[in-house]
């Protein structure tokens, strides 16, 4: 008898990097139902994984300890696997309404707002993912 694929690996990945765990889970969370989601809270071991998972969309903090948000999107743009990854900020600094106006703060990085709504969040994934629709 033929297994039936995994419907978890049909879901785009979505990797969430931030030192606070439970901000990974619950983004996580939020996105779960519509993408395969790897939330986790080490930076360097989320470079690591990046370069092995190979996800669709990276969504990472900007302050954490040991590498911050800057270093990690510098050290996947360094890898031929995971320099077309595309990489979104979040950060807890602004709240949804401000998150536009630090458009070009961060380089080229789109920023959200860890608080901005689970809508928001899902619209802005699947941006990246280049999956919207007209």
């Amino acid at each position: 008898m033929r297994t039936l694929p995994d419907p978890e690996k049909a879901k785009p990945c979505v990797l969430v990097i931030d030192d606070d765990e439970a901000v990974a889970w619950a983004i996580a969370g939020r996105l779960g139902p519509d993408f395969h989601v790897v939330g986790l809270s080490d930076p360097a071991q989320a470079v690591e994984t990046a370069r092995t998972e190979l996800p669709g969309v990276i969504l990472c903090d900007i302050n954490m300890p040991g590498l911050q948000g800057d270093e990690v999107a510098f050290a996947l743009s360094q890898d031929a696997r995971t320099a077309g990854v595309p990489l979104l900020y979040l950060t807890a600094l602004v709240g949804p309404e401000e998150a536009p106006d630090l458009e070009g703060v961060f380089g080229e990085y789109p920023t959200l707002s860890k608080s901005a709504s689970t809508e928001e969040l899902r619209a802005a994934v699947t941006i990246a993912l280049g999956l919207a629709r007209d």
